[in-house]
This record gives structure tokens, C-alpha cells and sequence, in this order.
């Protein structure tokens, strides 16, 4: 495994041109600190600068098995390269590791075109479990709206017609009461608050939370990713009475705008499962779905694995989920979250 410093990683994966959010090195430190899983950040050199890298994280779990994933508790990840043979040799020590480790699979998420063709017979591919969404953003207001299907773009002008207001916050705690509760409404156990408040300090400005408001209360709330000219909503949560508001798509609306106004180019919408709420939610907005393909090396485990909410194995958990009392499910979460990379 070859040694480096930080600022050398850094550097790398702000000049290459496939790089994404998810290879930023606080990922690393965020997923031994908050959740203590053990982090792998491989690098390969050619004439002593970086040829490539593939960040990997450790996830061990009773329930869920254990993975090298690239990268956990992100939707992309996978290796970097500036040449096929810095590639192969990445790929090469991603599966030497994994056979050290003992891991049941290594998991590459989202990868790109020119990586999966490298990849081999040895891996497994999957591409029907999700979808991911991006758009561009207009720079005009008006042209913004237009860009948006009719009967979704009067749900957006109606909710910009009520009492509702929007804040940039500096602290998680808003946004975290209304996520958790959404997450046990869906039966999930939520991320750890602290999760959250590390996201904010090792992202600093690349790290936003915007929350809409009725009478001061928050009703909807989203915490959002800036890189390269893209804004990436990611964690979510709103009320009950959100649908009836339309705090959601107010939400959604001002994110765009104020991203605009950034000078960001890209909505990334993000990825969602197929056949879900969220992911005709999003078609809903104008949004076309483009196929996530995440691709598998199988080191112990003899299939795929199928760790999703869909998965009718989990169905008896999830709906005693959803009972719990939301301070109980907030105490108790953290104990599985982890174990959800």
C-alpha cells in the first residue's frame, strides 16, 4: 500500500477530472471517528506522482456482512486513474486487500465508463436497483420555472403563495428532529446526530442545510453537497403536514435557486430506488432517470448482496420500526446505522 500525505490526495482528486464529492478525504476520517469503521485509502504512483487511487471503507456487521465499499454511507465513489495500468494495479490491490481482510465482497459504487471496462470477468455488475437524476440549472428565474413539468411547477408556485419561509442553518439540530422523524416513519433507523454535525465541520462551505419554516417551526428540511458547480441534496426530512404545504417542493425550488446563484450549473438530484415515492418524485420535477450500476468482487460470499428496504426480509423489521416511539428509535438507531454504508 503506498504512503501519502494528505495534501497529495487532496490534490489529486481536485484536479481530476472524474472525481466526484465522495472522494474528498474527509470521508475517511469521518467513518473511523463517527462510526468507527476502518478506512483503506489505496494509491498508486508512476514516476513518484499519483496515478491512482480508490478510497475504501470497512464495514463489518452482524446483520449485513463485511464489505470493502468505495465509498460507505455515499452514493459514488470507485477508483481514479490518469492510465490503464495505474488502474489495473488499484483494482489488483483492491481485491489483495479484500482477500487479506477476509471480506465477504468489495463494493464500487456509481463507477465510470472508462473504469468499468477495466474491471473484468472477476466482478458483477448491477444496474436495476437504482436510478440517479441531474439537470441543469438555469441561470433566469423564469426559465428555471419553465423548465419544470406544468402541474409540478403549480405545486411550486402555490406553496411560494403561503406563509412559508426558508433558513440557511448553521447548526443540525432542526434539521436532525425532522429527518429522524422521516426516517422512523419509514422504518429506517436514522443516521447519529453527530454524523451530521461532522459532515458540516469537515465540509465547511461545501456542506449546507436549508430548512423551510411555518411560523418559525421547520416543516422540511435538506442537507446539500456543493462540488465542481453541482449542488447535491442528500439527507432530507419534513413534517406530516409537508405534503399538504408543498414545503418539499418550496424546498427543492429555493435549493435551486440559491444554487443558482452560486453559479452552480448541475441539480444532481441524487439517486433513488426504483419504483419508490422518491424516485417518482423526482420524474415529477422533469427529471430523467439514468441507471446506477454498482459492481461487485465476490472474495467470501457466493451471491450479491441485497441490503435495501425492499428486500422482503427486512419487511418484519421495518414495520416494527415505524412503531417505536420516535425518542426510543432516536436512542437506538445508532446501534444499526452504522451497519447502513
Amino acid at each position: 500500500m503506498t504512503a501519502f500525505v494528505d495534501s497529495e490526495w487532496d490534490a489529486f482528486i481536485e484536479e481530476h477530472p472524474d472525481a466526484t464529492f465522495f472522494h474528498l478525504l474527509p470521508w475517511r476520517d469521518i467513518a473511523r471517528g463517527v462510526f468507527g469503521h476502518r478506512p483503506h485509502y489505496l494509491a498508486r504512483r508512476e514516476g513518484g506522482a499519483f496515478a491512482a487511487v480508490l478510497p475504501l471503507i470497512e464495514v463489518r456487521s452482524r446483520l449485513f456482512g463485511h464489505a470493502l465499499i468505495s465509498t460507505a454511507f455515499c452514493v459514488g465513489g470507485g477508483p481514479l486513474a490518469t492510465s490503464g495500468a495505474g488502474l489495473r494495479s488499484i483494482l489488483q490491490e483492491a481485491e489483495r486487500l479484500g482477500c487479506e481482510v477476509g471480506v465477504d465482497y468489495i463494493e464500487l459504487r456509481d463507477v465510470r465508463c472508462g473504469v468499468q471496462a477495466e474491471l473484468g470477468d472477476g466482478w458483477v455488475a448491477r444496474d436495476d436497483l437504482y436510478a440517479t437524476f441531474e439537470a441543469p440549472i438555469p441561470g433566469s428565474e423564469e426559465e428555471n420555472l419553465k423548465q419544470i413539468p406544468r402541474k409540478q411547477r403549480a405545486i411550486v408556485r402555490k406553496a411560494l403563495e403561503r406563509d412559508l419561509t426558508t433558513t440557511i442553518d448553521d447548526g443540525v439540530g432542526d434539521f436532525f428532529a425532522v429527518y429522524s422523524r422521516t426516517m422512523r416513519d419509514h422504518g429506517t433507523p436514522a443516521l447519529p446526530r453527530r454524523f451530521f454535525q461532522a459532515l458540516k465541520e469537515a465540509f465547511g462551505d461545501r456542506c449546507e442545510i436549508l430548512t423551510v419554516r411555518q411560523e418559525g417551526r421547520p416543516v422540511s428540511s435538506v442537507l446539500s453537497y456543493y462540488f465542481r458547480g453541482r449542488v447535491l441534496p442528500y439527507y432530507t426530512g419534513s413534517m406530516p403536514e409537508a405534503r399538504t404545504l408543498g414545503s418539499n417542493d418550496l424546498m427543492y425550488w429555493k435549493l435551486m435557486r440559491r444554487a443558482a446563484g452560486h453559479g452552480c450549473a448541475v441539480f444532481d438530484f441524487g439517486r433513488s430506488k426504483r419504483g419508490t415515492g422518491p424516485f417518482s418524485f423526482k420524474r415529477n420535477w422533469g427529471f430523467e432517470p439514468r441507471a446506477v450500476a454498482h459492481h461487485y468482487r465476490l472474495i467470501r460470499s457466493r451471491g450479491l448482496p441485497n441490503v435495501n428496504p425492499t428486500n422482503p426480509k427486512y419487511r418484519t423489521m421495518i414495520e416494527a420500526w415505524r412503531r417505536l416511539p420516535l425518542p426510543v428509535a432516536n436512542a437506538i438507531s445508532p446501534l444499526f446505522s452504522r451497519s447502513l454504508a
